[in-house]
């Protein structure tokens, strides 16, 4: 190839890459344009995600999206959800069929390499368990010799499976779902002994069963399972964005800021921390591209995260989990967010 052709191709190139570049860090001007947010979601998670009888979606993950949505719009409802299976979620991201992912998906590397998407933060601690029928008089998965487990596919699930029963010695068998509403069903028909999925799953699927306490859920947790909102790679501004309205909502149950008292607090409070965090002191909103008073149109639409985590999850709920590893660092738990400075 001569000089020139080389020259040519180099030049092209990087005006294509330019091009691209500008159109990939667009995600906020696209969900402005169009004036709604396109938010993935589960098929049906009590707790998490999941349609009321008229059809609206509540839940600890759905909170993300309100939330966002309140942050860019003023407006928590400007959001669109689309119901995605586990094997389905990422491809739907990596598409743009869906702008953010918030969708009980597990922080992995191979996830996190390669295909396009990153992990913003941490919004659920969790990890992988099992539930079987009462009737079994099963104590502990190290009593599970031999069992058929139903799972879904596409998740971290199987490969958490392999590794605990071959480090085990144990032998199973797999009988895999294209979705979890496929394997729940199956399990609840005998079909197989045993149902896995994150603990947090195993609490909200069991309230679908006709009699909920015939089935328990097992004392063992075989993994690490690391949630939250997942976004493409290719907009490091729509990512801190995804990420600090997380992080907003951690930082906002830290200092007491509340649904009830947020406005208040935000034309009263003297604590240099609740000023920057709600816009009167800096321009943190501005360096995202939302309004200055962004935190404050999100704890006003959803609360704070202790206030989504016990609408949703906790003791306001019919799931009533524990907040466990989901407390704040003050408290002994694990969610902590950067400071707002």
């Amino acid at each position: 190839m001569n000089q020139w052709a080389m020259g040519f191709l180099s030049a092209t190139a990087l005006i294509l890459g330019v091009a691209s570049a500008s159109q990939a860090a667009d995600t906020l001007k696209r969900v402005t344009d169009r004036g709604q947010l396109i938010c993935g979601s589960s098929v049906g998670v009590a707790g998490f995600s999941i349609p009321d009888a008229k059809g609206r979606w509540n839940g600890f993950d759905t909170d993300i999206c309100r939330a966002l949505s309140a942050a860019i719009f003023n407006d928590a409802e400007k959001v669109k959800f689309v119901p995605l299976s586990s094997k389905d979620r990422l491809v739907a991201l990596q598409s743009g069929e869906v702008d953010v992912l918030p969708r009980t998906t597990t922080w992995t590397l191979s996830r996190n390499t390669g295909q396009g998407v990153t992990f913003t933060a941490v919004n659920y601690y969790d990890g992988q368990g099992f539930m079987v029928p009462k009737k079994l008089g099963v104590s502990s998965a190290a009593k599970l010799d031999g069992a058929s487990i139903c799972v879904p596919q596409g998740t971290t699930s199987e490969l958490n499976l392999a590794d605990f029963f071959s480090r085990n010695g144990i032998k199973y068998e797999v009988i895999a779902f294209s979705t979890t509403e496929e394997a729940l069903k199956a399990y609840e028909a005998g079909r197989c002994d045993v149902y896995t999925t994150d603990i947090s799953g195993l609490s909200s699927e069991r309230l679908k069963f006709h009699d909920p306490d015939a089935h328990v859920i097992l004392p063992d947790v075989i993994s690490k399972e690391p949630l939250g909102p997942w976004v493409r790679s290719d907009d490091d501004a729509w990512f801190n964005l995804v990420r600090f309205t997380l992080f907003a909502l951690i930082n906002a149950e830290e200092l007491g800021v509340t649904q009830a008292n947020v406005k208040e607090l935000a034309e009263t409070s003297t604590n240099p921390e609740i000023r920057r965090l709600l816009g009167k002191d800096g321009k943190f909103g501005e360096g995202l591209g939302v309004t200055n008073d962004w935190v404050v149109r999100i704890i006003a639409a959803v609360g704070n995260y202790g206030e989504s985590f016990d609408r949703n999850l906790g003791g306001q709920s019919r799931i009533k989990l524990p907040r466990g590893p989901n407390a704040l660092w003050t408290a002994g738990g694990l969610q902590y967010s950067p400071p707002f400075r």
